[in-house]
């Protein structure tokens, strides 16, 4: 027992690093990537409408048995077969179901894509039963008219710097016409965990999870220093100074996409559902998906460098826990907030600090540091306090920060608020006891 104990000590710790490629198929594997995005999407939605069926029917055999009891009673032989009839719903029996009743045409595709469908929506269905998770919900059917549609495959190998996906013994698809996909860049690892394809906006994409030990990661130097970023819409502060996260080019391809969007509304509002046979209107969403694609691959490229330089230049990052769903649902900024990617810079930091060894920091969402004055520590309560339309009392717009203590050395002065809420932040990196709610 020892000696394994030893062994598994010895182990090296892995690190996984996912890498997005584009695919350029051929007209050929093109419609293979669709067709398992639709047989995908099949599978999840006949899944779910199986486990619906049976958690409801449990659901009613308990509550006839118990009623709205909690106490423990003895069960009579019959209601332990009503409750034989119906079990609970779980991945295998769902998933051997599913199998039991394959038709024909399904054996074209590997059974693989529903196995891993059916995981999928389990994982949806455990988080259903917990609360804390975010984005709870009861997992819900998938839509064609998505604008991404994907897959999973455990089978895909990757042979000198090509990737290949599974092929089905009764596929369609002739052997010699089966190709992959030429990666643009050097894998960065042998092993992989489960490789996710994806279409969106007519454009083809694989997400490949590495298997890299920690040491074979290159590591950057410390450098000993700690920054703090204060998230707004537009623009991020840092001891640095500001990133603009909307810059002018993006408000131009904004303005289309609006332009665009009431161009189709007008076409769906004049000729009703017949509006989407029309090859103008087709035209039309194709340039609103050309505008989102570049809109996104800009915002995308902006956060990638940011979080870049704040790993390579600091050890100790502080970011504030925001509640961005809750932020989302303010008529006031919701739009602002979404266009900033309050979310995605927080996941993409996350990740990055931990390939990096650096030590992000989560301020406290109650945490008052637009409240809180970093001179002097004072913060502000009641009728002082500052909101998204400044300080009536005092007549402060939003964006000014004014203490009103006498002792303090800023007493009476107009400073930036989010040059304020900044500075509050990096003194959670020297002062971690202040990262409470007061």
């Amino acid at each position: 027992m020892t000696e394994k104990v030893e062994a598994l000590e010895e182990e090296p710790t892995i690190v996984i690093q996912t890498k997005v490629y584009q695919l350029h198929p051929n007209k050929v594997m093109r419609q293979a990537l669709d067709g398992a995005c639709d047989y995908r999407r099949y599978c999840w939605n006949q899944g779910l409408a199986l486990w619906n069926e049976m958690y409801e029917a449990r659901k009613i055999v308990k509550a006839a048995i118990y009623g709205h009891s909690k106490k423990k009673i003895k069960l009579t032989a019959r209601q332990k077969a009503l409750l034989k009839a119906n079990p609970l719903s779980t991945e295998r029996k769902v998933r051997d179901e599913l199998v039991a009743n394959k038709a024909d045409w399904q054996y074209q595709y590997s059974a693989h894509l529903l196995g891993l469908a059916i995981a999928d929506l389990a994982n949806a269905w455990s988080n259903f039963f917990d609360k804390a998770q975010p984005g709870w919900g009861k997992p819900q059917f998938k839509s064609k008219r998505l604008s991404r549609q994907g897959f999973k495959s455990d089978q895909s190998r990757i042979e000198n710097g090509v990737l290949y996906l599974e092929r089905a013994k009764e596929s369609t698809v002739p052997k010699n016409q089966w190709q992959g996909f030429k990666l643009s860049e050097k894998p960065l690892s042998d092993k992989f965990g489960v490789v996710s394809y994806f279409r969106e906006k007519g454009r083809y994409y694989a997400a490949i999870p590495f298997k890299i030990k920690v040491e074979n990661v290159k590591q950057l130097p410390k450098t000993g220093k700690a920054t703090a970023v204060d998230v707004n819409v537009g623009h991020y502060d840092y001891t640095e100074g500001r990133i603009n996260v909307l810059p002018k080019r993006l408000e131009r391809i904004y303005k289309k996409i609006k332009h665009y969007q009431r161009q189709l509304a007008k076409k769906r509002i004049k000729n009703g559902c017949s509006a989407y046979e029309s090859k103008n209107y087709l035209k039309t969403r194709a340039k609103l998906q050309t505008c989102y694609r570049k809109a996104g691959n800009i915002q995308n490229d902006l956060l990638q460098k940011f979080t870049t330089e704040l790993v390579k230049k600091y050890d100790q990052i502080v970011i504030e826990d925001l509640s961005v769903k809750g932020m989302l649902m303010s008529h006031i900024a919701s739009k602002g907030v979404h266009r900033s990617m309050f979310g995605k810079f927080k996941q993409v930091l996350t990740y990055k600090c931990d390939w990096y060894d650096k030590e992000l920091i989560l301020a406290n969402k109650l945490y008052p540091s637009t409240q809180r004055c970093a001179a002097c520590g004072n913060v502000k309560k009641g009728d002082d306090k500052s909101t998204l339309y400044g300080n009536k009392k005092h007549d402060t717009k939003h964006n000014e920060y004014v203490c009103y203590n006498e002792k303090c050395p800023n007493y009476n002065k107009i400073i930036d608020r989010d040059k304020n809420a900044m500075l509050n932040l990096l003194a959670l990196a020297e002062h971690p006891e202040l990262n409470t709610t007061l």
